[in-house]
């Protein structure tokens, strides 16, 4: 499976999410909801899901924050980080979310729009002693069903051609493109070279192709 960027990030990740949450909740008094929306806002969420070093590795939960709201509100936080003895549950959302971000290679606002802050309060109690593993179950479950296209259809209808009008320009069957769509046939172990030729009619990358 592919993921997000190199696993040798992910704690450090984790850890700067994770940090960054509790910050600006339990710190900055920011609720959580807003601050899910002025992540998905700011850069910063895009150059977290590349796993751009200068920000997982280069800057602190903290920093993050600071710079998130900086850049969307035009406003500096300058308040000093409680000293905590234990994980909080935000940390463990921001942990938690942060992960299955890097798993998926789906973008913060696609999981947010999937599973509500709220929702992640809750999860909490349940999950934020067990393995990762069962969140990534829950989670991959709520996105199979709120996305229910395939990302070969959701790509197609965007680009603004047919079945027909794709296996004609890429020289991919239609057979094959009609059965990738209806989960017939599984793209993620097509060729490179199948993958390739569809990517590159519809202008995407072969990653946007796959199904997480």
């Amino acid at each position: 499976m592919i993921h997000a960027y190199q696993e040798i990030y992910l704690n450090k990740a984790q850890s700067v999410m994770g940090d960054a949450f509790d910050y600006a909740i339990n710190t900055c008094g920011i609720s959580g909801n807003d601050f899910v929306k002025l992540l998905m806002t700011s850069t910063i969420s895009r150059r977290m899901e590349n796993g751009e070093p200068a920000v997982i590795v280069g800057k602190s939960g903290i920093e993050i924050v600071r710079e998130i709201t900086f850049e969307t509100m035009g406003k500096e936080i300058t308040n000093e980080p409680d000293e905590h003895f234990a994980r909080s549950k935000e940390y463990w959302i921001g942990w938690a979310v942060a992960y299955y971000q890097w798993y998926s290679s789906r973008r913060y606002c696609e999981i947010f729009k999937v599973i509500s802050f709220e929702e992640l309060q809750q999860m909490y109690y349940m999950l934020h002693e067990a393995d990762i593993s069962k969140f990534v179950d829950i989670a991959n479950v709520r996105i199979k069903e709120y996305f229910k296209d395939t990302n070969l259809k959701r790509l197609r209808v965007a680009y603004g051609c047919t079945q027909a009008e794709l296996a004609q320009k890429s020289g991919v069957s239609l057979r094959s493109i009609q059965m990738y769509e209806q989960r017939n046939k599984d793209i993620n172990k097509a060729s490179v070279y199948t993958v390739y030729r569809i990517s590159k009619l519809l202008g995407c990358t072969m990653e946007d192709l796959i199904e997480k």
